[in-house]
């Protein structure tokens, strides 16, 4: 073999081990450092600073946020996010502002129960208070946006009677509410706005149909058991009491115990409806004829 076809056989094997290095390099001990570095670039084209795809990004989610809010809004109640043990003391607190001076709440913190999916403060209310007051403070508790639930009610009635013979019929009670709250924001609402709770006006079972007490005439109203008829006017009547005090009166005006009723020119008398402790009495007084002298 000749010197020239030795060199060129030479050439030919070292251009085929280069070629073989260089496909191993590149495509074995190089990929995966390519790799790493394309994945490098997909995340940081990801998270570049693009301001008109960011604010479209916002605008959609924060249209979300909205939906999600609304349908949660319209839910009647809500499990809240994380509140405090202090937050039920305040809402006692101002449902009962404008209560009576003789309707008082006593709260006390149980204890708290734990769940998967949310969790429950527990307390305990109780005293006396006026019935009207009692059902104020019910209604709001079970009625609240955020869920409360009422549990154990006992209720009692209860006399109080002021120095000069006044007497109040109270409620006295004791119930425990349950707050609920979740550790999971799922639930958060971010514009919060509380139900209707103020309740109708309520029948007070409590208080007693026929009563022994008979409230003092502080008003200095007319006492109709002891009145006289003086006069019809239009649309009026003149009246006086024993002791001489004389009232004009219309329709639906109030007198001790009552109220006058109606005023009945034909027949020349008035008739008035009295409360005396739960029995209720029609009382109908008559215009005297004058008797003429020497008859």
């Amino acid at each position: 073999m000749s010197s020239k076809v030795k060199n060129t056989v030479i050439i030919l094997i070292l251009l085929i081990v280069i070629g073989l290095a260089s496909v191993l390099y590149n495509f074995v001990y190089q990929k995966s450092k390519i790799n790493d570095k394309q994945k490098k670039i997909k995340n940081l084209r990801l998270y570049q600073l693009d301001t008109e795809f960011l604010n479209k990004q916002l605008d959609q989610l924060r249209r979300r946020v909205e939906e999600l809010d609304s349908v949660l809004v319209n839910r009647k109640y809500n499990i809240p996010y994380n509140v405090s043990q202090s937050a039920f003391f305040d809402f006692v607190n101002r449902v009962s502002f404008g209560f009576s001076p003789l309707s008082h709440v006593n709260i006390e913190f149980n204890d708290t129960e734990t769940s998967a999916d949310y969790s429950i403060y527990n307390y305990t209310l109780g005293g006396t208070a006026e019935f009207e007051d009692l059902m104020k403070l019910i209604y709001a508790i079970e009625e609240s946006k955020q869920l409360k639930k009422i549990d154990a009610v006992e209720l009692s009635n209860n006399v109080k009677v002021d120095p000069d013979g006044t007497p109040h019929f109270l409620v006295t009670y004791k119930f425990k509410t349950k707050v609920y709250y979740s550790g999971n924001n799922r639930f958060y609402v971010k514009t919060q706005k509380e139900n209707s709770i103020v309740p109708n006006p309520t029948y007070d079972f409590f208080f007693p149909l026929i009563r022994n007490e008979i409230p003092r005439n502080n008003d200095n109203l007319l006492d109709v058991q002891s009145a006289q008829l003086l006069a019809l006017i239009p649309d009026g009547a003149f009246l006086v009491d024993a002791t001489g005090n004389t009232y004009l009166l219309w329709e639906g005006d109030k007198v001790y115990l009552g109220y006058l009723t109606n005023i009945n020119y034909e027949n020349n008398e008035v008739n008035f409806v009295l409360n005396k402790g739960g029995i209720i009495e029609n009382i109908t007084l008559k215009l005297q004829k004058e008797k003429k002298p020497g008859k």
